[in-house]
């Protein structure tokens, strides 16, 4: 299994941003206990789930090649029923270990990641700021425009077969903070 490397894109350090962001972002626990946190009404609402393909920036994380198949679960995180993270969680497209565990329907699945896997490993986060031509970028454009998103991955092994989750920080999450 290869290690996930710190390429041009995503970085061990987060972009620079306004302070309650930039502590959302680099939150080293669940992400949705954080929000959960907060008081607010929070949900998990899958926006699709199933055969995709492995994205470029994926491919050595996931050990796989670009364009070959995996298997995706794309969410939305929502306070008060506004979406404020865009989520894609990929792994193999045949994995034992992970297809269960993305098969949740509205679930989060950062409950499981912390705390219903003692053994799990866990790479350290990495951070950018998606654009563009990024496809993730593109697909939370679609749910809220934005001229760029603070982003954060993480690489997960459960008995040695990757995960791969990438979120992707909504302008409506600031409203929150």
């Amino acid at each position: 299994m290869r290690a996930m490397v710190n390429d041009a894109l995503w970085r061990a350090a987060p972009p620079a941003l306004p302070d309650s962001l930039l502590d959302c972002l680099t939150e080293p626990a669940s992400l949705s206990l954080r929000l959960q946190a907060g008081g607010r009404r929070f949900a998990v609402t899958v926006l699709s789930q199933g055969e995709d393909r492995v994205q470029a920036d994926e491919a050595e994380a996931l050990d796989l090649a670009e364009g070959e198949p995996a298997y995706a679960r794309h969410v939305l995180l929502t306070l008060d029923d506004a979406p404020v993270v865009f989520a894609r969680s990929t792994a193999r497209p045949d994995c034992p270990a992970w297809l269960p565990v993305l098969r949740r329907g509205s679930r989060s699945l950062g409950l499981t990641l912390f705390g219903e896997l003692p053994e799990l490993v866990r790479d350290p986060l990495r951070y950018a700021l998606l654009a563009g031509g990024h496809p993730l970028a593109a697909a939370a454009d679609r749910v809220q425009p934005a001229a760029g998103y603070p982003a954060r991955r993480c690489r997960f092994l459960l008995g040695g077969s990757p995960l791969l989750l990438t979120e992707l920080f909504l302008p409506a999450l600031e409203d929150f903070l």
